[in-house]
């Protein structure tokens, strides 16, 4: 049974990721689109896997981000990830101007020999999040943990925020 591993979440002074260009998943499949329309008249049939295998690289590399749910209760707001096949080596939690980056690599590599034939098969994959932090996130505090391949990063709020809200009596003027 796997047990509850602590992640260091590290801050650096990046730049964060521009809104609009920092995920952009349809720009890769139209370039490859367009390339292969390009190619069709140059020889396209003499080597038909070339562009179409580079297109399945570019889209499993783009579209392979993991879905997170957030969730905000009183005291913090919590990230959920599920990682299958990672390890906590593999995860990197950093805290940079403002924002919350989580990234991930896998690599994975099989072998089968038989008698007469050798398969030998390689895939790798990264993803980045990247999520802003809202003013009331005390910074100092938050942890990452990593348990049976889900991720779960706790922002716990200032004290300011965590107080009940009250109520203002509203009287006639």
């Amino acid at each position: 049974m796997a047990t509850e591993t602590k992640l260091p979440v590290t801050k650096t002074s990046t730049a964060p990721a521009a809104a609009g260009g920092a995920w952009q998943p349809f720009h890769a499949l139209r370039s490859e689109i367009d390339q292969i329309f390009d190619e069709f008249g140059s020889g396209f049939w003499n080597r038909p896997f070339r562009s179409l295998a580079r297109l399945e690289r570019d889209l499993s590399k783009n579209f392979s981000a993991p879905a997170v749910d957030v969730a905000e209760s009183d005291k913090a707001y919590e990230i959920t990830a599920e990682l299958p096949g990672l390890d906590e080596k593999n995860i990197d939690v950093k805290l940079a101007n403002g924002g919350l980056t989580i990234r991930g690599e896998k690599k994975e590599q099989t072998e089968e020999t038989k008698k007469d034939y050798y398969v030998s098969e390689r895939r790798y994959g990264s993803f980045e999040r990247y999520f802003p932090l809202p003013d009331d996130v005390n910074a100092e505090k938050i942890e990452a943990t990593f348990k049976n391949g889900v991720l779960k990063v706790v922002l716990p709020k200032i004290e300011e925020a965590q107080k009940p809200a009250k109520t203002i009596d509203v009287k006639a003027a």
